[in-house]
């Protein structure tokens, strides 16, 4: 039995497997593939203390090293799902159960849907939602980003360096992002906002290589409808926790309700990160939550002994 099992190896499950391991605890770390944290997949990291400019997947670098030296073990595995049995928490994996005294779920949220036709269809085909990942295969074309927060914001101002032209297409009369971020796009030459918008439909051939060729929209205020010729669309439209496989209180979009000690409604559960029901969705929130459910459930332990 491990005193203490961490479900998830982005940001938050690795700060709180340092601060686990340090406070004394046999500490594991699961993660069901080698890349995890969204993070991984930003181009430029501006907003973190101490790291001016510095990419996600170098920052993600740096908290694994970190985590290593630090004594922290990680098994890649599924987690199907986590009880509890008397003083034990239970995770069924698809490699077996392991047993633990405490948990923390740091398993992180993944990208919405846009939900319109033609999505699935063509997805890896001109539908995308990781810039950093299919941006260069856009060189000198026309690209859409769909969103109007921070992430779609700077995707567009990342994508405007490799493409011609950078439709940022949202749903409402003005962006959500920080206000540096719009500074930016006003300033930047290629990128055109079209706002109070929606996407109704995203269109392409279907003989042949398969591929994205226009996007059918709406204006909001007018009612028109009208076609959008791009090669390819990038979506940012929200996230979706991982937390199906543990059964908490949650709120109505699935992210895990906590106290301010990241305990969940299950004693000796912890959340933290993206998955976890808070005002925003940030890496210093996440490495904060994570040293917070690992502190908390030290003491925990310490209880059961």
């Amino acid at each position: 039995m491990y005193d203490l099992i961490i479900i998830g190896g982005g940001p938050a499950g690795l700060a709180a497997g340092i601060y686990a391991v340090r406070s004394g605890l046999d500490t594991l770390i699961l993660e069901r593939s080698e890349i995890s944290g969204q993070i991984s997949m930003a181009d430029i990291v501006e907003n973190y203390p101490g790291f001016p400019s510095i990419t996600g997947v170098e920052l993600m670098e740096k908290y694994r090293t970190h985590a290593q030296e630090a004594g922290v073990k990680t098994r890649i595995t599924e987690v199907i799902s986590v009880r509890t049995e008397g003083a034990k928490k239970i995770v069924s994996t698809d490699s077996g159960d392991l047993e633990a005294k405490a948990l923390i779920i740091a398993t992180g949220a993944n990208p919405k849907n846009l939900g319109v036709p033609g999505e699935k269809e063509f997805v890896s085909k001109g539908v995308s939602y990781c810039a950093i990942c299919d941006g260069p295969f856009f060189k000198n074309k026309t690209v859409v980003v769909v969103g109007g927060g921070n992430s779609a914001v700077t995707d567009a101002l990342f994508l405007s360096k490799i493409a011609q032209k950078v439709y940022l297409i949202h749903r409402r009369d003005r962006l959500r992002a920080a206000k540096i971020l719009q500074d930016r796009v006003s300033a930047t030459p290629n990128i055109e906002l079209i706002l109070n918008t929606l996407v109704l439909e995203i269109a392409g051939s279907k003989e042949g290589i398969k591929k994205v060729e226009k996007i059918i929209l709406q204006d909001l205020n007018s009612k028109e409808i009208r076609e959008l010729y791009t090669n390819g669309i990038f979506i940012y439209v929200g996230i979706h926790p991982n937390t199906e496989f543990v059964n908490v209180e949650k709120n109505s979009e699935g992210f895990i309700k906590t106290d301010r000690w990241m305990e969940t409604s299950e004693k000796g559960i912890y959340a933290a990160g993206d998955c976890s029901d808070t005002l925003i969705w940030q890496l210093v929130t996440a490495v904060r939550d994570g040293a917070i459910a690992a502190t908390a459930a030290n003491e925990y332990i310490e209880t059961l002994k």
